[in-house]
């Protein structure tokens, strides 16, 4: 009888699995995964326009986007009065084309 040997996979550890869990939690809103997915196609963009693109008010953008900065889900730079973000980790994009691929 032939049998089947797989490959066990390595744990992961408890400190990596805390990270990810809380990712997932700051990512499972939809205007949070709005911004993700308009910086992926911007590359960056000043919060005017992810206001614009995303249809939020001036605090509610800011209160999200400080949310993704606090995680490093995302960076900013001020550029005079404006202040530009882009994405700062990718597996936030992992988790988008995620999505998009069991939707």
């Amino acid at each position: 009888m032939k049998t089947c040997t797989t490959k066990k996979k390595p744990r992961l550890s408890p400190e990596l699995m805390e990270r990810m869990a809380t990712l997932l939690r700051l990512l499972a809103h939809p205007d949070r995964l709005r911004i993700i997915e308009f910086l992926e196609e911007a590359g960056e963009a000043p919060v005017h326009e992810i206001m614009a693109e995303t249809r939020l008010a001036q605090a509610v953008a800011s209160q999200h986007l400080n949310q993704m900065k606090r995680l490093d889900v995302v960076h900013s730079r001020r550029n005079g009065k404006e202040v530009w973000y882009r994405i700062a980790n990718p597996s936030s994009l992992f988790i988008l084309d995620c999505i998009r691929k069991h939707s």
